[in-house]
């Protein structure tokens, strides 16, 4: 039976999960969920109204990294986790501090700088929705902004510090990727496809699923730190390409 897969088309947590069903070449069907307004369903599926939810026949599992160990589990083609304990640990070792450190400062930065331009973020939280949905966002915008600003800590002092946090994971990566092609051992794995999955925001590829906002129309605070590490971005960039 095809995977349902419940999720965000922005969130790049759910990014991962397709990536990772695409890459071992699962039929799934998305379930386009509205923030907010997910919080029933999610909650009818799982304890936690957490983002990406799986329900393969049945089985339900919750969060990006619970869903990919999983899939390497129950359908084992392409793994996405090295079969060699050293190499999986390390593997494991970069998701989680992908997940931990990267996954909340894209998130904290990007918001930042865009929450006070509705016609850029409500295309982005209902993207797959109906026109509907989508008058609600921006009848209901300054309430909805106040409330991702307070329930995600969104300010510029956590601004700051996420601009400090992708700095030094940036800087980590190029180490890395400046002598080889994969973080870990001589095959892609669970921690490239995170490192690109959640930094691809800042890199606007077209495999995502989602019509950016015009680079154009971004703060200037946000277009100088993105021109200020094109390098490090692009070489994720071309990472997603090769195995998106």
């Amino acid at each position: 039976m095809t995977i349902k897969l419940y999720q965000f088309p922005i969130s790049h947590y759910c990014e991962k999960v397709r990536w990772a069903l695409d890459y071992k070449g699962l039929p799934f069907r998305k379930i386009n969920l509205v923030p907010g307004l997910h919080v029933r369903k999610i909650r009818s599926l799982s304890e936690k109204s957490q983002v990406p939810v799986i329900d393969d026949n049945g089985t339900i599992v919750q969060g990006s990294s619970a869903i990919i160990d999983y899939l390497d589990k129950t359908y084992p083609e392409r793994p996405l986790t090295p079969h060699d304990p050293v190499l999986a640990e390390q593997a494991l070792a970069w998701e989680k501090k992908l997940d931990d450190v990267v996954g909340v400062a894209v998130r904290t930065f990007v918001y930042h700088h865009l929450l006070s331009s509705p016609s850029m973020v409500v295309p982005l939280l209902t993207a797959k929705q109906n026109v509907i949905v989508k008058a609600l966002f921006y009848a209901a915008y300054k309430k909805i902004a106040s409330s991702m600003r307070r329930w995600m800590s969104i300010n510029e002092s956590t601004s700051q510090k996420a601009m400090t946090d992708m700095d030094a994971v940036l800087s980590d990566l190029r180490k890395v990727y400046v002598n080889t092609r994969y973080l870990v051992g001589d095959e892609f794995s669970r921690a490239d496809l995170a490192a690109c999955a959640l930094f691809a925001p800042m890199f606007q590829p077209n495999g995502y699923g989602l019509k950016w906002p015009n680079m154009s129309e971004v703060p200037v605070e946000m277009t100088e730190w993105l021109a200020s590490h094109d390098d490090a971005l692009q070489s994720l960039a071309i990472r997603y390409e090769q195995n998106r």
